[in-house]
């Protein structure tokens, strides 16, 4: 087999991996399609993360943050670099971000500089968003990078989900 696609992890991924089973169908349904998609498909990526998602992953109750950080331990660690700092600033100036945003455009311009070619994530608010995946993509082009694809653990699936277990 040839080299295995890139995928950055966000942190909501992580978060859906590791959370109790929550009430709420719609985010039991992203809980169980992260978990078909971490025991089905994780193996055919290469997996980054970088340091913001394991600063997010580590806060919170103790319990929850060992379990996240668990999970990307032996994960390759992204550098923090003066471009995905100033391609942050573009997002966040040009995508029509809000300022709380900036960790999420820091997600992306991370990805993007280090020629990630997914960012995996829940976050449909600010980064998988079909409203704003244009003009984000468009400034990645603009400073001259090819942008990830913002995606979902669904949309990298690839694959029919079997139901969910109704005992969860």
């Amino acid at each position: 087999m040839g080299v295995k696609p890139t995928v950055y992890l966000e942190t909501s991924v992580l978060s859906y991996l590791t959370a109790r089973p929550a009430r709420d169908i719609v985010t039991l349904a992203h809980q169980h399609i992260s978990k078909q998609w971490w025991e089905t498909r994780r193996s055919q990526f290469a997996i980054f993360v970088a340091e913001p998602v394991l600063r997010e992953a580590g806060r919170g109750d103790a319990e929850a943050a060992h379990d996240r950080l668990a999970l990307v331990i032996e994960v390759p660690i992204l550098a923090m670099t003066d471009d995905a700092r100033r391609l942050q600033q573009r997002l966040l100036t040009g995508a029509g971000l809000p300022p709380n945003a900036a960790l999420d455009a820091l997600h992306v311009a991370v990805a993007t500089v280090h020629q990630i070619e997914y960012l995996l994530t829940w976050n449909v608010r600010h980064i998988a968003n079909a409203l704003t995946r244009r003009r984000v993509e468009a400034i990645c082009r603009a400073e001259g990078y090819l942008p990830p694809v913002l995606c979902t653990p669904e949309e990298l699936l690839g694959d029919v989900i079997e139901p969910a277990p109704e005992d969860t």
